[in-house]
């Protein structure tokens, strides 16, 4: 009866591994770039977008108003 279970458990853990090993295998190789995970980021913030210059614009806008009252 333990020998079962054992058994059951091993060929559950072969079965899972063999089948995600690819796509562990897709995961590392599609993440990696210049042995940098994720390839090469941009800290937040640093990219050009109109949605963040028309917000940026907004604020000061906002900002200019506040202060001369």
């Amino acid at each position: 009866m333990v020998g079962d279970v054992f058994e059951l458990v091993f060929f559950m853990w072969a079965i899972g591994i063999f089948a995600f090993a690819p796509l562990g295998y897709f995961i590392y190789m599609y993440t990696m770039k210049s042995g940098e995970p994720f390839g090469d980021t941009e800290p937040h913030g640093d990219s050009e977008s109109k949605v963040l210059d028309m917000a940026e614009g907004f604020i000061h806008k906002i900002k200019g108003l506040l202060g001369k009252k």
